[in-house]
């Protein structure tokens, strides 16, 4: 009963009219700056930082949470229509979205990302009210060693997903990992691998790479039809919504992933992007037909989509009960708390009921608020696809150097984005994938130092990586992950060898 008071309450407070357009103009804006490619939540966050300023506690952190999940709404229209994620958390949705998006069902696949979306959000929300204090306290169980092992498991999971070609997926892990050493060593002070270059070594930022691999790959690989002023997709639109057989297919893998990207966003760190790999790993280990998966199959896009929602919902858990924020963002949105005189821990619910109450209430509006803008907005969004590739790829490139240049200010991030961009073309002539190395570069400093301070802490005895349970079931985990993939190809293998002896 005391949660269900303080919840109404909470829409006391968010259902005021100023909160309300704040709610909507904060979806509005992280919409807009989760399209653009190299921004990202965090950035449209940092932006909006000297406004909240002037703004309440309350106003302020309503705003600021709207464009968190405004992003995450927004990450995925870039990655159908023009295979270029807005931010990491949106790089699986190009996995399936874009290739929904060259045969024709762009609609389709906007429609899904906006209501998988939605769904995650909503039911992220739920488990907030319900479970807030009992996933943060679970959190807590995570040492060095069990952040490690996460994301070996995530990275394991990752490399793993195309059962044909496991090996090159662990060699584009292995390069990843590679790449988030250049820098610093935040341990030891030792520069590695800058080459005496002053701007390497503060390390080389996984936007950057994302950009590159993406962006400039796709367009590097379509310039030899650019002149053709054609491409593989629809130029007539219909009606922005799904068929019954798309629902079928969409609605188990939303439900699903909705958990999984929450308790993974709750984990300080970890964030949207392993929790959307994650979920589309999942979902294609349990589909009857895994060979769909990365050629447009609907149920790739909308389990990545709900656990990126549900993620950036379960990431706000560990700053608001224990100050702790759980991703780049929740870190800025800290911040600026601190700056405004509140300090987020235990205590936020019970000296600042109101906000907190008003800010989960805020979300389950906020939620609706983006559904509604953003399927009726991607009739408009979608028509980038009948662009001429003349004109389209010249937008994305300047995109592209825009987004890049405002991550660091650095000219010398120009060349490591063409450098990439090249590579990303590279991989995929080879047919080597590039989500294992993306996402080693993006955690792969976080899992260096996880692991130091872990061996550290046990005097470099390796026996701290088997002592609590939560180890234990990561290391099955990653075994599991390695082990089922080439499990079950022998098992096709032999029934289709057995089918053909029959035949």
């Amino acid at each position: 009963m005391d949660v269900l008071v303080n919840l109404f309450e909470g829409f006391m407070v968010a259902l005021h009219p100023y909160h309300l357009f704040l709610v909507t103009v904060g979806g509005i804006l992280g919409t807009i700056v989760g399209m653009l490619p190299g921004l990202g939540p965090a950035t449209g966050v940092a932006v909006l930082l000297p406004i909240t300023f002037t703004m309440g506690p309350t106003a302020a952190l309503i705003t600021m949470t709207g464009v968190y999940y405004g992003a995450m709404f927004g990450g995925s229209r870039s990655s159908i229509l023009i295979n270029t994620p807005g931010d990491g958390a949106a790089l699986a949705a190009t996995f399936d979205g874009y290739p929904m998006a060259m045969k024709g069902k762009a609609e389709s696949a906007l429609a899904i990302s906006a209501i998988a979306s939605f769904i995650g959000g909503l039911i992220a929300v739920i488990f907030m009210i319900v479970l807030a204090t009992p996933v943060s306290k679970f959190a807590l169980k995570f040492g060095p060693a069990e952040y490690f092992l996460l994301m070996v498991a995530a990275l394991s999971m990752t490399a793993s997903m195309s059962k044909k070609n496991m090996l090159k997926g662990f060699v584009s892990m292995i390069a990843g990992l590679t790449i988030g050493t250049v820098g610093i060593d935040a341990q030891s002070g030792i520069e590695r691998f800058t080459f005496g270059v002053l701007e390497l070594q503060t390390g080389i930022d996984f936007l950057v790479v994302i950009i590159g691999i993406y962006a400039l790959g796709e367009v590097f690989k379509s310039f030899k039809g650019i002149n053709e002023g054609k491409k593989k997709a629809q130029t007539k639109f219909g009606k922005i919504w799904i068929n019954k057989n798309e629902w079928k297919r969409s609605k188990w893998p939303i439900l699903r992933s909705a958990p999984l990207g929450f308790i993974i966003g709750a984990l300080p760190g970890a964030g949207g992007t392993m929790a959307s790999l994650m979920a589309y790993n999942n979902e294609k280990q349990m589909s009857k037909h895994p060979e769909e998966f990365g050629e447009g199959a609907i149920e790739g896009l909308a389990a990545p989509e709900s656990a990126n929602n549900a993620a950036s919902v379960g990431a706000l858990i560990p700053m608001l009960t224990l100050g702790i924020p759980g991703s780049g963002t929740t870190a800025v949105m800290m911040g600026a708390l601190l700056m405004l005189g509140i300090q987020p821990g235990p205590l936020l619910f019970t000296q600042h009921p109101d906000m907190a109450w008003g800010l989960i209430a805020s979300m389950i509006i906020g939620n609706i608020v983006l559904a509604i803008i953003n399927i009726p907005l991607a009739g408009a969004l979608v028509r980038v696809l009948a662009i001429p590739a003349k004109i389209l790829y010249p937008i994305v490139l300047g995109l592209a150097f825009v987004g890049t240049y405002a991550i660091s200010n650095s000219v010398v991030d120009f060349y490591i984005l063409i450098l990439f961009g090249i590579l990303g073309y590279f991989m995929t002539k080879v047919k080597i994938p590039t989500a294992p190395m993306i996402l080693a570069v993006i955690v792969g400093g976080t899992m260096e130092q996880s692991f130091r301070q872990a061996l550290r802490i046990s005097d470099g005895s390796v026996g701290i990586f088997f002592k609590s349970g939560v180890s234990i079931a990561l290391i099955a985990i990653t075994i599991a992950s390695i082990i089922y993939p080439i499990l079950k190809g022998y098992i096709y293998r032999k029934k289709s060898s057995a089918q053909q002896k029959t035949a």
